[in-house]
């Protein structure tokens, strides 16, 4: 029986069939107005019907220090044609008017701090839910520098989602997955994002270590973007999150309809890996379980 968190978002409401059905999730992350907005509704919708189960916008920024060359490039393209965090929010509001499964799936902002504070956070709070968004990531706040973020977002039933690293302490692990809700978001790897052929051999001892402080889902991000890796991951996490194979999908197409038409068959292969990999073998373990 699939069991509701209190006040559940969309994204804790979709891991908790994810999990019911020992299914590992696909989250999919694109540059929002890359190279414009009206293109990105596009990207949206594909990735939607290609079977993603959760959407990541990522916010424009000039200085993006975690990002790796590729998603670095389509932020430029992104800011270059006028693209703003106003825009973005606006975008969650068209892909909510749009069919299902788009209108339906579950919307994260992923942004640096900068831009967010620039708006205001009461502003942005309201802006964002009011729009259909279901959760933000800014990826250089800290948990200590966060208290008001969190209360602000939380009265407005968003979710905080921090990043784990391989670098953090049991201990820091805990507080980041105090500060966060919707699920975990875990770093594979140190350094910047970018698609690599082989996942890292200590991965599977860091989820290990996170599932000892948390119970929230944990999505594993940063070199996801082969089947391979998808299958390997549904032993051990709940999600995937795949982006500058994504991104890279767009800039290397000869058009909008040719980048919507890549992304949707990108997403399916790694969906179909997430039916048929591990996770459905090693399905209690989504139940917060250890392998041992």
């Amino acid at each position: 029986m699939m069991v509701m968190p209190p006040n559940s978002t969309r994204i804790s409401k979709r891991f908790a069939e994810l999990r019911a059905s020992g299914e590992l999730g696909i989250v999919a992350y694109i540059v929002a107005g890359d190279p414009s907005l009206e293109a990105s509704l596009k990207y949206v919708l594909a990735l939607a019907e290609g079977g993603a189960d959760f959407i990541e916008l990522g916010v424009p920024f000039s200085d993006p220090l975690a990002d790796g060359p590729t998603i670095q490039r389509a932020s430029e393209r992104a800011l270059k044609s006028g693209t703003t965090l106003a825009g973005v929010i606006d975008l969650v509001r068209r892909i909510r008017k749009s069919t299902p499964p788009a209108s339906e799936i579950p919307l994260v902002l992923f942004s640096y701090y900068n831009p967010i504070l620039q708006m205001g956070l009461e502003k942005f709070a309201s802006a964002a839910a009011n729009a259909g968004a279901d959760g933000v990531l800014a990826t250089d706040l800290t948990p200590e520098e966060s208290e008001d973020y969190r209360r602000i977002l939380a009265a407005h039933h968003l979710d905080t989602i921090f990043l784990g690293a391989p670098t953090s302490t049991d201990e820091r692990l805990a507080k980041i997955a105090a500060c966060s809700s919707g699920f975990l978001y875990l770093i594979s790897r140190t350094g910047v994002t970018g698609a690599k052929d082989a996942l890292p051999d200590d991965l599977p001892a860091l989820i290990r270590r996170t599932r000892g402080v948390t119970k929230l889902p944990i999505a594993v991000g940063f070199g996801i973007s082969l089947p391979g890796h998808v299958s390997v991951l549904g032993g051990l996490a709940d999600a995937a999150v795949v982006g500058s194979a994504l991104v890279s999908e767009i800039e290397k197409a000869p058009s909008v309809d040719a980048a919507a038409l890549a992304l949707g068959e990108r997403i399916r292969a790694l969906k179909q890996a997430a039916r048929n990999g591990l996770s459905r073998r090693e399905a209690p373990m989504h139940r917060g379980e250890v392998a041992p």
